[in-house]
């Protein structure tokens, strides 16, 4: 009788195995409901923004490549907002490396003493909303690149200035984590051998860190390609092909903000904004294809 009541206890469920059951449940319901969620918003997307193609008769070829953006003449050429996005993410990628690259060494091997001071002002940036970042860019970088580089102040350059303030973050604190992230005992090998600290952080810990330097870099352009209010507020919104940095341009998230309200949905004025919106959404996942290539990449190297 003792026997068949323990083996019954046995095989019966514990109180411990239906709460990590029910815990797995909820777990998986949440995830399935991301995915879904995310695979809406991407359905619902490349619906709107193909219709502009199947149902509208826009040439995608036109569309992609057309120099001239002028709806009411029914001509959609988005080649003006895509050129402006790519210049001032790469422009403003490229200067704000170097900073957030030099900030985290800065942190992690010359003064880690110093992140005490440092990393709570660089913290500070990331609170400030991008309202705020386009009323100082209004304000302060509009009148400094017109006193300097002449023309009327909007433009290019003054989306790349505030770019580079508004991505800085990211980039050093993912540059930092790269950094930490790098063996004590590759510092160790390397003051073995007789390397100075310069020697060390240039030859050793950058190159060991450089996968996670590039993903922060990919990550800080995918975060400026994505930013709307603050661009839209000092590039001036011109869409037409940037001829200089100093004249006013246009990227794909500032015409979409100034035009979305002002058109009716399902005309071809409104399925032309979602169109794109999905050029958009489109490199939005190239930007986080690349990051985790260049993460499985890194993983390889750690590795080997």
């Amino acid at each position: 009788m003792e026997n068949q009541e323990l083996a019954k206890k046995l095989v019966s469920s514990s109180k411990n195995s239906r709460l990590e059951r029910f815990g797995k449940t909820i777990t998986f319901l949440a995830l399935a409901l991301i995915v879904f969620i995310v695979f809406m918003i991407l359905i619902f997307v490349i619906s709107k923004g193909i219709s502009t193609f199947t149902e509208n008769g826009v040439n995608v070829f036109n569309f992609l490549f057309g120099q001239t953006w002028k709806p009411s003449a029914k001509e959609y050429g988005a080649l003006p907002m895509i050129l402006g996005s790519f210049i001032v993410t790469i422009l403003s990628a490229l200067i704000a490396t170097p900073f957030a690259i030099g900030a985290a060494v800065f942190m992690t091997e010359v003064s880690p003493k110093g992140a005490k001071i440092l990393q709570p002002a660089i913290e500070l940036l990331v609170g400030i909303p991008s309202v705020v970042y386009g009323f100082i860019g209004l304000q302060v970088v509009v009148p400094f690149v017109r006193t300097i580089f002449g023309g009327t102040g909007f433009g290019i350059l003054s989306g790349i200035f505030v770019l580079f303030v508004m991505i800085l973050p990211t980039v050093t604190f993912m540059t930092t984590d790269a950094l930490r992230a790098v063996p004590r005992h590759y510092r160790e090998a390397s003051y073995a051998m007789g390397a100075t600290r310069w020697q060390t952080i240039w030859r050793v810990v950058l190159k060991a860190a450089r996968s996670g330097i590039f993903t922060a870099v990919v990550f800080g352009m995918a975060r400026a390609f994505g930013e709307a209010l603050a661009i839209q507020m000092v590039v001036g919104n011109s869409a037409v092909i940037p001829t200089s940095l100093t004249t006013p341009a246009s990227t794909l998230t500032s015409i979409l903000t100034m035009g979305i309200g002002n058109t009716v949905m399902g005309t071809v004025d409104n399925n032309v904004l979602w169109s794109l919106a999905m050029v958009l959404l489109l490199m939005s996942l190239a930007f986080n294809s690349a990051i985790k290539l260049i993460t499985r990449e890194g993983k390889k190297n750690y590795e080997r």
